[in-house]
């Protein structure tokens, strides 16, 4: 067993012990760290999978849950950024279809082709459209998906038949990759385990330890017990995403904010409006963003805005006029277009955007990411994507490892294939659990669907408490599942077996039970909508 794996328990029904405790026993062991990661997030994780695979004993400390905020609210695409090609970000875009390349092969249980149309109601916009994706395969290389090409109004309305059909001169079809944000945390959650890293929800980094002005470890909270304890580490990295600032100011309060907080909402409506396996992408709003139509777990994804928000929430909530912008820039694109009582869920995250000048608009901002280390070495990461989390978390290492005195030891993620990598074929909601699928099929309740709109059944809420660290209905229902997401309606009237189920596997009470429905409850109201 590889220093620091801890591991998990072998059982048939209830478990014998809380998983947890193992971890927190070795979370809160007498040793220093080569590296200690705040923040259970896309860059949190990648940094954490990047180091633990160079050898570096490493500790991730996550206050609420993985991908809780920004890293499981994403458009669910793994691309280069098309708008970034249109801004002349050419460095940006290069990598990102690099490494959406690199992801695809490391992760095929999880990472797929796309198709996306661009449709063209203008004629001259066909060639236009058609130059600039040629462009785009070119910079993707051999790592290329397909090859883009011009369609006729009629090959169009074949790729997405709720097209609107007056004035329409034709489209580009091109290619990118399409994912499940919270499931690739997993898979990084538990490839970061299956490498001997040590990783804790539920606990919340308050403070950082010195000594002669240098960081030296982290004081933390368990979120279940409230006991406090401290560990020690040769550099801490700071990848806690629009939290970033506040983790800074705990090192230096007079320390200047980076980021400049900006909201994306997206809506989940019925599969009907999007019936066939192509994207639709809507090249330019009227806020002069681009708009997705996705297909994604039997729904229609619709998104995103760019909104600048004065306050950071940990649950960020739509507003009426993005949820009307998004409706209305559908309803310009699809017949029959979708309403207020046809949205199933809305949700909303906060984009790390790197600060922007006086007076700049969020939509205008690199995504790229930025590295910074303060004068007591505390080392921050911010910015950046879904898709570049491997390289963010490659440079984060390089530069932590020279801060921290560490050994030598070149980055291995480009070829490292993730956990679950060897996956049979499946188009089903069982293709994210990849090579575990069997083994989630194995536990009892893989026959017992827990709501009828929706795939899931009770084996994976057991396999989510056991194996993946669910704590909270919450935890379950919104990332281990997509239920919030897929169905907000559905989530409500699955919480209260979920809560059972889970309660049967902590050894949790009545009390316990009733209290996370009610949690859930609570949370579920701010992913609905109310027809107007």
């Amino acid at each position: 067993m590889a220093q620091g794996r801890v591991a998990q328990p072998e059982l048939g029904g209830r478990l014998m012990d809380d998983p947890r405790r193992a971890i927190v026993k070795a979370a809160r062991a007498d040793r220093v760290w080569d590296v200690i990661i705040i923040g259970g997030g896309a860059s949190g994780l990648g940094a954490a999978v990047d180091a633990v695979t160079r050898g570096y004993s490493t500790l991730l400390l996550e206050a609420h849950d993985y991908a809780k905020g920004t890293s499981s609210r994403s458009t669910k695409l793994i691309h280069g950024g098309v708008r970034y090609l249109a801004q002349g970000n050419i460095h940006l875009v290069h990598e990102s279809l690099h490494e959406r390349g690199l992801l695809k092969r490391n992760a095929p249980h999880l990472v797929h082709d796309l198709g996306f149309l661009v449709a063209a109601y203008q004629g001259w916009r066909l060639p236009f459209y058609g130059a600039g994706l040629k462009v785009y395969d070119a910079l993707a290389g051999r790592l290329n998906l397909k090859p883009s090409r011009l369609l006729s109004s009629r090959q169009a309305l074949d790729q997405v038949a709720t097209l609107k059909r007056a004035g329409l001169k034709g489209g580009v079809l091109y290619f990118d990759g399409q994912f499940d944000d919270a499931r690739l945390a997993m898979a990084l959650l538990r490839t970061f385990e299956d490498h001997g890293g040590v990783a804790l929800n539920a606990a919340a980094v308050t403070g950082l330890t010195k000594s002669a002005g240098r960081v030296t470890g982290v004081e933390a909270r368990d979120g279940e017990t409230g006991e406090r304890f401290t560990a020690h580490g040769r550099v801490v990295i700071n990848a806690t995403g629009i939290f970033a600032d506040g983790v800074r100011h705990l090192d230096d309060p007079t320390a200047e904010p980076l980021l400049s907080p900006s909201q994306g909402v997206h809506l989940v409506v019925p599969r009907r409006f999007l019936p066939g396996d192509t994207a639709l992408m809507v090249p330019r709003t009227e806020d002069g963003r681009v708009l997705f139509a996705v297909p994604w777990h039997g729904r229609t994804l619709l998104g995103t805005t760019d909104t600048p928000v004065p306050d950071i929430a940990v649950e960020p909530r739509a507003l009426d006029q993005e949820i009307d912008f998004i409706l209305r820039t559908a309803a310009a694109y699809l017949d029959p277009a979708p309403t207020r009582a046809d949205i199933l869920s809305v949700f909303a995250g906060l984009r790390p955007l790197v600060k922007a000048a006086p007076g700049e608009d969020t939509k205008k901002l690199s995504r790229d990411h930025l590295i910074r280390v303060s004068d007591s070495g505390l080392v921050t990461l911010t910015g950046g994507k879904w898709t570049t989390y491997r390289r963010m978390g490659q440079d984060v290492v390089d530069r932590a490892a020279i801060v921290g005195g560490l050994h030598t030891a070149p980055s291995v993620t480009e070829a490292l294939h993730l956990h679950g990598h060897d996956a049979a074929a499946s188009d089903d909601h069982w293709r994210v659990y990849g090579s575990d699928a069997h083994a989630v099929c194995d536990l009892p309740g893989s026959d017992r669907v827990l709501h009828p709109d929706l795939p899931y059944v009770e084996a994976e809420v057991r396999w989510a408490v056991r194996y993946e660290q669910a704590r909270t209905v919450e935890d379950v229902l919104a990332r281990r599942l997509r239920a919030l997401l897929l169905d907000a309606h559905a989530a409500v009237t699955m919480a209260p077996r979920v809560a059972e189920l889970m309660a049967e596997a902590l050894d949790r009470d009545a009390g316990w039970q009733a209290a996370q429905v009610v949690a859930f409850r609570e949370l579920a109201k701010g992913y609905l909508v109310a027809p107007q």
